[in-house]
């Protein structure tokens, strides 16, 4: 309600969803026979991407990535359209999904299930042993999946090259191989050329059948959940080069470069770790993403890793939608847009509608309506993210209430005026007040962004270890705060000592 996300769809856009059935035109390019699979997570249910890859006669690798044409389904102006447009997103919470389309579409018709036939949007990259893209086309297709691939087994099979899984899927094993060396190639290529790798762990909520949380972590990314990034980051750079260069209007994906005030802040933030961004930066001598991957790979495996990460991307700033090719900073990409994921992403909708009118020889769609679809689209997601961080708050508290007076290990996150935040090895965030800390008068120093004890010289900084205990965790405000466990034992050793004086005088007194 906060954010302005609705659940329900209208009446009529379930009545449109309900009579969509697959049937297609010979005009597309038919690829049923050909090995495409999918690769997901155990619990996805909407499958929009697909693969497939085969090695050409010159040496070369084609990559093909096989999107679900939703386009064909969601007409521009239906009630359809109208409902994705108004959520712009599909809102992802750890107990449930509110889907961008009805269930019909989303998680069937347009869903690319194995032994399905299913309408695509196909684009293949001849791809060479160095991972340059040489050549590209873009068609409208029909695939038929042959397997419902899982990361985790995927990743079981390819580090492990576990006996049962090799067995089982002996026919694309030769097809896996190839993409693993392809991937990998393509990702060396996109950290040379200065992309940023910001693949640190997500925090992950399991909830009951009741959506109350029972475990926190985090989420592990193998090497098959890598590889198909891969794959889409290339499809995704391919389409929006392709649109860029036949002018035609489109949705991208557009990440500027850091202000200089950004820049400014960041470099205060690292200059306690004894980091900096290399070299002289104005606006003669604009800052390189280079320059934040070797701050990254300097922190690599050290206790302030995550704390940094996330910094440098809060430094950095918002992707967004737009109208107007300005590049991906963070990629390091010239042309970036959306289109791997239409069930999801309203951008990746109106980009498949642009793509397709130019090969079907149509009117290509209006400047004003694709700028108004990129607004939207930004507008949406950011409400949806909002509501994604905020729901995700609220499960952390309400799973924490039941460790209060709980002991944990945890790393100094951030430090304020107000006091130390701290978060534990699990990933949930909380605050130990100033006041709280009350072996000393502490002293904030905001240019070393730490605190130090007036009388002691102790200092809390980012990155130190600390062992806290959880004194409350409050579901309505989302907050938990946290006490020093070396304090939070001497402040119960001083009440049992005050409630013995107080034993003793009374005893006195009688």
């Amino acid at each position: 309600i906060e954010n302005d996300i609705t659940a329900e769809f209208s009446e009529e856009a379930v009545q449109q969803a309900e009579k969509a059935c697959v049937k297609f035109d010979e005009d597309r390019m038919d690829l049923r026979k050909s090995t495409v699979f999918t690769i997901d997570g155990r619990n996805a249910r909407d499958f929009d991407d697909a693969v497939s890859i085969e090695r050409l006669k010159n040496g070369n690798l084609k990559l093909g990535v096989h999107i679900a044409d939703v386009s064909e389904y969601v007409t521009e102006g239906s009630p359809l359209d109208n409902d994705a447009y108004n959520r712009g997103t599909s809102v992802y919470l750890p107990d449930r999904v509110i889907p961008m389309l009805p269930e019909k579409l989303s998680n069937d018709i347009c869903s690319l299930k194995p032994g399905e036939d299913r309408l695509t949007l196909s684009v293949f990259m001849e791809i060479n042993a160095r991972g340059d893209i040489v050549s590209n086309s873009i068609v409208k297709s029909v695939i038929n999946s042959c397997e419902r691939l899982v990361y985790d087994d995927i990743n079981k099979l390819l580090c492990e090259h576990d006996e049962l899984l090799e067995n089982r899927y002996s026919r694309i094993l030769p097809d896996l191989l190839l993409m693993e060396s392809l991937a990998e190639t393509l990702r060396k290529k996109r950290f040379e050329r200065g992309s940023i790798d910001f693949d640190f762990p997500e925090t992950e909520i399991l909830t009951d059948e009741n959506g109350f949380p029972v475990e926190i972590g985090f989420m592990e990314r193998g090497i098959s959940n890598k590889m198909i990034e891969e794959f889409m980051l290339a499809a995704n750079e391919t389409v929006a080069e392709y649109a860029y260069w036949s002018e035609i209007p489109c949705v991208y994906r557009v990440h500027e470069p850091p202000t200089q005030e950004k820049i400014n802040s960041f470099q205060k933030f690292l200059a306690p770790f004894s980091l900096a961004i290399k070299g002289k930066i104005d606006e003669n001598n604009p800052v390189k993403p280079k320059a934040f991957e070797q701050i990254l790979e300097k922190v690599k495996d050290n206790p302030c890793e995550k704390i940094v990460a996330r910094t440098m991307l809060r430094s950095l700033m918002k992707a967004e939608y737009r109208d107007e090719n300005l590049g991906h900073f963070g990629l390091a990409a010239k042309f970036y847009c959306h289109f791997t994921s239409p069930i999801r992403r309203y951008p990746d909708l109106v980009v498949h509608r642009s793509i397709k009118n130019l090969l079907d020889g149509k009117e290509p769609l209006s400047a004003q309506t694709v700028k108004a679809a990129a607004k939207q689209s930004t507008d949406k997601e950011n409400g949806a993210e909002l509501c994604e961080r905020s729901v995700d708050d609220l499960l952390k508290a309400a799973y924490m209430n039941r460790y209060v007076g709980c002991e944990f290990d945890s790393v100094v996150s951030g430090v304020t005026r107000h006091g130390v935040y701290a978060e534990t090895y699990f990933g949930v965030e909380g605050m130990i007040k100033v006041e709280n800390i009350t072996d000393d008068y502490y002293i904030y120093d905001e240019v070393n962004q730490q605190l130090t004890g007036e009388r002691t010289g102790r200092i809390f900084k980012i990155g130190d270890t600390i062992n806290i205990t959880v004194v409350q965790s409050d579901i309505l405000t989302r907050k938990i705060d946290f006490i020093l466990t070396e304090q939070l034992n001497k402040l119960l050793l001083s009440k049992f000592d005050e409630k013995h004086q107080q034993r003793q005088r009374r005893k006195k007194r009688k």
